[in-house]
This record gives structure tokens, sequence and C-alpha cells, in this order.
């Protein structure tokens, strides 16, 4: 098979051994694989795989029929449509994947679509519901609401009867997220005054969260998932938290173990697949190049200025 592969930090298309499914795993024939933060960090170096996945070849969410299947790999039949989050080596025409983690492909979703989603949603729903209990009828602001993670989240939360804020720098890009059922969409440095929200999904990093705390309502749980704007370090008053009985959490996805991620994608199958299946979510497309381009699909991912996602499709 050939794969991207990251080499001195450039990508390249290169040949690989075809991958040999271990217990309760399958081959997956990828047809679509979306690009992430977490790619560009681990192409520089900074985010390593979980031990026993590829460290040259990227990709954390992956769309595609299966291909093979190891030993108590029966859920899937060869040929099913499947989609999923792994530990990596998504970007190639092989992949290996934990069939715990996997999930149908709705009839009604493309390979791009498919293959733009686990990710995304997957993290967006385990911050949403499983990290901040969202309920229907609280505010909810979602930071950096123009990429993957945000335009998930903000559907997720909208299809649970919540009432959605989302922050974008680019005020070009503001009618595309409303489009996807947020209320408002402000500027960063309306947060403050647009409050009290209730569950804040933050993507952003220190810079936002110092904003978006004076702002929030009592009992409020705020989720770090992401730090595109930097992480760094924030000075807060925890006057502010003890008087609003306010959470503060952080949450990755890809070092968690099997079983629990496990656990997250049987949610998803139950909640999360339906609204795909009847376009009540929708993955929103950006871009699409050949698999075997990667290093544009990831250009075009560093450039910023988009809604939804860039996605790389073999075939």
């Amino acid at each position: 098979m050939h794969a991207v592969t990251i080499v001195d930090g450039a990508l390249t298309w290169r040949e690989h051994p075809d991958p040999e499914p271990g217990p309760g795993q399958v081959v997956v024939g990828v047809r679509a694989a979306g690009i992430n933060g977490a790619d560009m960090a681990q192409r520089r170096g900074l985010y390593p795989p979980p031990p026993g996945w590829p460290v040259d070849i990227p990709g954390l969410e992956l769309a595609g029929t299966v291909v093979g299947r190891g030993a108590g790999a029966d859920r899937f039949a060869d040929g099913d449509r499947v989609m999923g989050i792994v530990g990596g080596g998504a970007q190639a025409e092989l992949a290996l994947a934990d069939e715990a983690t996997l999930l149908p492909v709705p009839d009604a979703m493309s390979w791009e679509e498919a293959g733009g989603c686990p990710e995304v949603f997957t993290t967006a729903y385990d911050a949403l519901f499983s990290q901040a209990g969202l309920i229907a009828g609280e505010h909810v602001l979602v930071t950096g609401g123009a990429g993957g993670v945000g335009t998930a989240g903000i559907q997720l939360a909208a299809c649970a009867g919540a009432r959605v804020t989302a922050s974008v720098r680019d005020a070009s890009l503001f009618a595309a997220v409303e489009a996807l059922g947020a209320q408002a969409v402000i500027p960063p440095d309306a947060v403050t005054g647009s409050g009290p929200y209730d569950v804040v999904l933050e993507l952003v990093g220190a810079a936002s969260l110092g904003a978006v705390i004076p702002a929030l309502g009592t009992g409020a749980r705020v989720v770090v998932i992401g730090v595109s704007g930097g992480g760094g370090r924030l000075e807060i008053s925890l006057m502010d938290l003890m008087s609003r009985r306010a959470r503060i959490g952080g949450s990755t996805l890809r070092a968690r173990p099997l079983a629990e991620k496990a656990t997250i994608a049987r949610a998803m199958e139950a909640e999360v697949v339906p609204l795909l299946a009847d376009r009540r979510a929708v993955v929103p497309l950006v871009a699409t190049y050949p698999m075997a381009e990667a290093d544009q699909g990831y250009e075009r991912f560093a450039a910023g200025g988009k809604v939804g996602k860039i996605v790389l499709v073999n075939g």
C-alpha cells in the first residue's frame, strides 16, 4: 500500500507493507480521511501517536470499507461502509482500526463527509455531553466556531435544544456558521458581554478563556478541547469560579484507553449517527485533495479562513 509519510517534516507518498490486523482489529480500505490540527502537530514532531500506531503516517479519522478482519472482529462484514477514529495511520490506502471504535456510515453520507466526521463529532459529543452534561435550554458558547470541532459542536448543541453562541474571528464566515444552528455569531472581543454561559467549548486557548470566565453563569462547565490560539498560561480569579460554582476541565481523545473510546463510539452510534443519517447534522466540506497530494491539503488547512473540514481522498 501507499501512505502519506512524514519525512523530516515533509509529506511524501510512499509505499509501506500492507497492515495485518490483530485481535479485534479490521483493515479498512480507506476512501477518505480528514485533516486535523493534531496531524499538523504530528508533522512538526510535537504530537506523537500512542504506542503501537504509525509514527510516520498521520491521520486520526477515516472512512472506507472493511477489507480484512482479525480474530474476534465479527461486528462488521467485508465490504461494510465504516468510519471511525484511530490512533494514527489513517491517511493511507489501507489502515488498521479497532473494530470497537468503528461506526456504520449512513447511506446519506458521502465518503468525503464520512472521512471528515469521526474525530470532530466524537470530540464535540464527548465534551458537550459526557464531560459537561449539557441539557436542553442551556446557553452554550463555542469558541473558534468555524473549525471542524466547532461546527460539530454547534450542530450537536442545537440539536439537543440548547441556545448556541459561537465566536469567530473572520466576519466573512459569520453567515455560514449561523446556518449550522448558532443563534448568535460574535467576534471574540464580544464574548464577555454575551453571557452568561452554562457550557463552554473552549477551542482557542488561554487568551480566549480569560474573556470567558467573567461571563460564566452559575454552575457553568468549561471544557478545554483545543488550543489553536496557543496554550500558554492564564491567571484567573478563583473567587470568580467559587462565586459561580463553575468548573473548568480539559479533554483529549487520542490517548484514551480503547475501552473508553469504544464506550464513546457506542454513544455516538446511538445519538449522533441518526442525526447524520437524516441530515440534521452535516459535515461542512471546505475542500478535498487526492491523498497522494496531501501537502496541498495541509497547506489549505494551515491557511485558515474556512468553515468545516479539509479531507483527503483515495480513488
